[in-house]
């Protein structure tokens, strides 16, 4: 398979992933339980806009408005019977973008959970699972994605049949874990154990590594470990805007552009090739974040005291004093992404 990723990330050392979806789309006027897919075919143009904002600040990689592309999550707004369309329009979208651009954009079909519990937990058999990954990396493969962006996971057994429907498929892939219940995914998985997930797999991963989670800070201290546990490995780090915080209903970022600079420069020193946002991260942080990125230097990996006194608290160490986050928490936060 032709690996973009790596020959990217061979001409400019450190990449830069793209920011929120579903935080920008909702500033764009989609409505809170709303399918952010439907708006491939109903709203192009504000798709369009959200690629061409992330471009112009200097992504070098775009994800695909795909990440509920599965009939799983489809089935919530009776479209599960137009997962190919949808996810084929969602990265010809990107494509047109990335095109466009004037340099090269490597555009990603995003690939989130089902929402479904595999077997023994759930109904969903890992067969199943393969094949309606299968399905939605189909669409994005024919729409011209160039790699399948396998992201925010919990379970290690979902992640193993993304990546089996991806080399099905016939594209590379990625992987990324979100660290959110006390350093850990909410199945247990650990960030120093991301990279054996796919052990034994006809076709290993471009990169892996995390994505979400909770603060900046918690996500730089999962980066540390799995940088640690394999430093020769290609990790990503998209982290939150900084911490989220409930605001009546609405969750609100605390990052700033500055904040955000910082968080590239750590990810760096801590051993990142791929860096980028999640919730909450505008087109205002990402341009921010590319100019850190430009103009850093790599220095010696910082420690976790380091990174909190730069970024800010753990959210997953307060989350033992105080209140843990909620479930309900988590999926707010997944759904704006």
């Amino acid at each position: 398979m032709q690996n973009p990723i790596d020959d990217l990330i061979a001409e400019k050392g450190v990449l830069l992933a793209d920011g929120a979806t579903g935080t920008n789309l909702f500033a764009m006027g989609l409505e809170s339980g709303d399918a952010p897919e439907l708006w491939n075919e109903s709203a192009p143009e504000k798709i369009e806009t959200l690629h061409r904002k992330f471009v112009e600040a200097g992504a070098d990689i775009i994800l695909t408005n795909s990440f509920g592309g599965t009939r799983h999550r489809l089935k919530l707004h009776h479209a599960q019977d137009r997962v190919f369309e949808l996810n084929k329009r969602a990265a010809e979208i990107a494509r047109s973008v990335a095109d466009k651009a004037g340099r090269r954009v490597i555009v990603a079909g995003s690939v989130g959970p089902t929402g479904e519990l595999l077997q023994p937990l759930g109904a969903l058999t890992y067969d199943d699972a393969v094949e309606a990954f299968a399905e939605q990396i189909e669409g994005l493969k024919a729409g011209g994605a160039e790699v399948a962006w396998i992201e925010t996971m919990s379970a290690p057994e979902e992640i193993r049949a993304a990546a089996e429907a991806a080399i099905k498929v016939g594209l590379p892939y990625t992987y990324t874990g979100s660290f959110d219940t006390a350093g850990r995914t909410m199945m247990g998985l650990l960030p120093k154990d991301i990279h054996g997930v796919s052990e034994g797999l006809q076709q290993q991963p471009v990169a892996v590594g995390a994505n979400c989670g909770v603060g900046a800070s918690d996500i730089l201290a999962s980066l540390l470990d799995m940088t640690e546990a394999k430093p020769d490995a290609t990790v990503i780090v998209k982290g939150n805007c900084g911490i989220p915080e409930f605001r009546g209903t609405e969750i609100h970022y605390s990052g700033t552009p500055d904040l955000m600079s910082d968080y590239v420069r750590l990810a760096v020193d801590s051993g990142a090739k791929i860096v980028g946002g999640c919730c909450g991260t505008s087109f205002e942080h990402l341009a921010a974040m590319r100019k850190a990125l430009d103009e850093h230097h790599k220095v010696g990996r910082p420690t976790v005291e380091e990174i909190v006194e730069r970024i800010g608290p753990m959210r997953n160490k307060l989350a033992t004093a105080n209140a843990p986050e909620t479930a309900e928490g988590r999926r707010e936060r997944r759904r704006q992404r």
